[in-house]
């Protein structure tokens, strides 16, 4: 099982997403039970928070002084038996801005897979990651929004 653990850094998050925990669960729920992440037993921590902490996190981890979507910090380490991936901080105002032209839910999805991609060690350093990595995203998109 995958499980995600959800820091609810910033209110704002509530008036889009009532229950993160359970958005969180019913969606790594629904991956669980595809053939490439049956029996995965691991686990990662989001982060939900604003422009402000995003720029502070991506000065401080990455020396950029700007604000951004999605940020990721791998760490793979085993816990009891399960592997630990490593955390995932989000901003809510770049979705909220996205979700303009799509939804909440579809723009939050497009960011913690990415961001979960990250934590696997997929990155878009070079163009030929960049379209590997997105295919991925794309694949892993379709899975969890197929209305069954």
């Amino acid at each position: 099982m995958i499980k995600a653990n959800i820091v609810l850094d910033k209110k704002i998050w509530e008036k889009k997403l009532k229950k993160p925990e359970l958005y969180f669960k019913k969606k790594l729920n629904k991956l669980s039970k595809f053939n490439s992440f049956k029996n995965k037993t691991q686990e990662f921590t989001v982060m939900l928070t604003n422009n402000k902490k995003m720029k502070d996190l991506n000065l401080k981890f990455r020396n950029k002084n700007v604000s951004t979507d999605v940020l990721s910090f791998p760490l793979k380490i085993k816990l009891k038996n399960k592997l630990y991936l490593g955390d995932i901080a989000i901003s809510f105002e770049i979705i909220n801005r996205r979700a303009k032209s799509s939804s909440f839910d579809h723009e939050l999805d497009k960011m913690w897979i990415h961001g979960y991609l990250h934590l696997l060690g997929h990155d878009h350093k070079k163009n030929k990651d960049y379209y590997l990595m997105k295919k991925k995203e794309n694949l892993i998109f379709k899975k969890l929004n197929k209305i069954n």
